[in-house]
């Protein structure tokens, strides 16, 4: 049994995202079943979704302390959900703050320090994916270069998640979100 939970603030993709491991897993021939908050996407909020993935899956949800991969697509998400984590549990980050209005407000402070030790604990991958989109032609992929980096840590064929990510994004973006994928499976295996 794998447990994975992505976390993020709305409008960053987090439906489609969790969607694509979720059919990446079926197709792999896994039990699957996934669970997510969005309610709050419209004003920025935080959202999360559980993939759960095995031999035969009774429920979505995910126990705290038995979490495999967190995929963080904001630090201060990552931070808030990583006590879901296993002891030996990997964090996939997206290093791009988005800072939430208390904090830009001047009404509370953005947790940096408490992030930092959180990437010490747990064997991290972080990187500014949305900066490398922008690189790579438009910051929209910052997702598939996560997915990239989830991919390099399991062991479904990479076939598989390049035809699930063919059939859910453009067609026109189709050959970005190629590249990005393939930048965040070496990221994590180099």
């Amino acid at each position: 049994m794998k447990n994975i939970m992505l976390c993020g603030v709305g409008g960053q993709g987090l439906v489609m995202t969790s969607g694509i491991i979720a059919e990446v897993a079926r197709l792999s021939g896994y039990d699957v079943k996934t669970n997510d908050v969005i309610g709050l996407s419209q004003r920025g909020g935080r959202v999360w979704a559980s993939i759960r993935f095995g031999e035969k899956v009774y429920s979505p949800n995910i126990e705290e302390g038995s979490l495999d991969y967190l995929l963080a697509l904001e630090p201060l998400e990552g931070y808030r959900y990583s006590k879901m984590l296993k002891e030996d549990g990997v964090i996939l980050m997206n290093d791009k703050i988005i800072y939430p209005a208390d904090v830009v407000f001047d009404k509370s402070t953005y947790p940096f320090d408490e992030i930092e030790k959180m990437k010490e604990r747990y064997e991290t991958y972080a990187l500014d994916a949305s900066h490398k989109g922008v690189e790579l032609g438009n910051k929209m992929v910052a997702n598939t270069i996560i997915l990239g980096m989830l991919a390099g840590k399991l062991t479904f064929d990479t076939t598989k998640w390049l035809q699930v990510i063919r059939e859910r994004v453009p067609e026109k973006a189709i050959k970005l979100n190629e590249e990005a994928f393939r930048f965040g499976y070496n990221f994590v295996n180099q």
